[in-house]
């Protein structure tokens, strides 16, 4: 049965047709049904939800117009702050902390008619591409129970793979949208850096953070953004600009457009990830657009300079957790004990190893060698994306060099689990836009995703291309 989207979810709900709370019972019987096996949330909110889907539909009838997400279910990723409902980052050092208020993100849903169904796993302090380094347990590839969903946002990927909820929401600071979006076979969007407010996010690496969607379809993509997008006056960073209208451009086609291939990508993706890659570029060919080939020399830098520049950040955003303030507290006979002791027991293997590369990263006999280097590079990765985007208007790459493998394959590896993001780092880097769109299977059937790459804001053309490819693909 295809799962219904969100568009026609909201669409039914605001007519009558629908009721939100029989929307609602859909996904919490499958939650109740399949959760055990797959442990995509951290918690499931099921009442609050039930009193939420009751008053929509109590306003509805009253002749309210709720919104463009009336009665939508969504799973939030367990890093984002949601008011009096706890808030792990899937980390024991955070155990039981409730935030005193709502994330930009969380808010703007909720003004748009939606139902938030829990809090999904992942990988601790989104720091992994398997969501196996959550404190609480890995979570499980629904299409494939023996195989991870990718991370760090595989909660959100696979709670949208199994129905438990319409749509989902993640964070993407080197492919965890992306990378577990192809791995669920589910569509996952990186916005430009700055187009979502990272308020009520909670950090890792506060230059290469960004919040997008998961869904099942590129419209559902388009509208979440819609929702989300837009200048936030309590985030910094924020572009300021009016929200994104992409839904617009679905229809336009690709004909005209320039696709670009980029001829020195890092090799390492298996055949039958490059075969679906191939076939892209064909069937957007086939639809008018023209092929043409470039080049992104420092493309291949990326994966190193990301795990030196993420780590580095890291080390700064996570020294707040000290057992002071929130979260859980080891007590010891001195403050530095206490502070040593609560960090110890609270952040687990991956953290700790990402904290103290930073740290050394940052230290002062070794600055200039790797974080200044690691920072130059990145500008050089910009500026060959400049000189890609001057030939193309957007890029296609894989989004994962594999398909979805096995639980605890990667886990004594880093090295090996690091690589699964060599397609998706460089674009976080340079804080353009990416999505993964499902395009056909690969090795023993399982799902493979083409990424579409565009420059600073070039979501509309980069939409257009996913509806494409979504198009060809069925």
């Amino acid at each position: 049965m295809t799962p219904r989207t969100a568009v026609d979810t909201a669409a039914g709900v605001r007519s009558g047709s629908l009721r939100a709370a029989d929307v609602l019972e859909e996904h919490l019987a499958r939650v109740a049904s399949r959760e055990a096996e797959i442990h995509a949330f951290n918690l499931v909110t099921q009442d609050a939800a039930r009193a939420r889907a009751a008053d929509i539909d109590r306003r509805v009838a009253a002749g309210e117009d709720l919104g463009p997400l009336a009665g939508v279910t969504i799973a939030l990723k367990d890093n984002l702050c949601t008011r009096g409902v706890p808030t792990t980052c899937s980390s024991r050092i955070l155990e039981g902390w409730k935030p005193p208020y709502d994330a930009s993100v969380v808010e703007r849903l909720a003004a748009a008619g939606a139902v938030f169904v829990g809090k999904t796993n992942l990988d601790e302090f989104a720091m992994g591409s398997s969501t196996e380094n959550s404190a609480f347990g890995p979570t499980r590839n629904p299409l494939d129970t023996s195989r991870v969903p990718g991370g760090s946002s595989g909660g959100s990927a696979a709670a949208v793979a199994a129905d438990f909820a319409t749509v989902a929401i993640g964070s993407d600071t080197g492919g965890s949208i992306r990378q577990p979006a192809a791995l669920c076979g589910v569509v996952g969007v990186k916005p430009t850096y700055g187009a979502v407010s990272r308020y009520g996010l909670i950090a890792f690496a506060s230059s290469l953070d960004q919040i997008g969607p998961f869904t099942h379809t590129v419209e559902d993509a388009a509208l979440l953004m819609e929702v989300i997008s837009g200048h936030d006056a309590r985030d910094s960073t924020s572009i300021p600009q009016p929200a994104m209208q992409l839904r617009q451009e679905l229809g336009k086609g690709v004909e005209g457009l320039r696709i670009g291939r980029i001829t020195d990508l890092p090799a390492g993706a298996d055949p039958g990830i490059m075969a679906r890659l191939d076939a892209a570029f064909a069937a957007l060919e086939a639809q008018g657009a023209s092929i043409v080939d470039v080049q992104v020399p420092a493309f291949t830098y990326g994966l190193t300079a990301y795990y030196l520049v993420a780590p580095a950040e890291a080390s700064s955003n996570l020294a707040r957790y000290d057992g002071v303030r929130f979260g859980m507290r080891v007590e010891a006979p001195d403050t530095n004990a206490m502070y040593s002791a609560t960090r110890a027991a609270g952040f687990g293997d991956e953290v700790k190893r990402r904290i103290m590369i930073g740290t050394y990263a940052l230290s002062a006999g070794y600055f200039d060698a790797y974080y200044g280097k690691a920072l130059k590079i990145r500008r050089l990765i910009a500026n060959d994306f400049a000189a890609a985007y001057a030939k193309a208007d957007v890029l296609l790459t894989p989004t994962s060099p594999t398909v979805a493998f096995e639980l605890g394959s990667k886990g004594d590896n880093p090295l090996a689990m690091y690589l699964c993001d060599t397609y998706t780092i460089p674009t976080n880097l340079v804080g353009h836009p990416a999505m993964s769109v499902p395009f056909g299977t690969a090795e023993l059937g399982l799902p493979a995703g083409v990424q579409i790459m565009a420059p600073t804001l070039g979501e509309p053309v980069m939409f257009r291309v996913a509806a494409a490819l979504e198009e060809a693909a069925k």
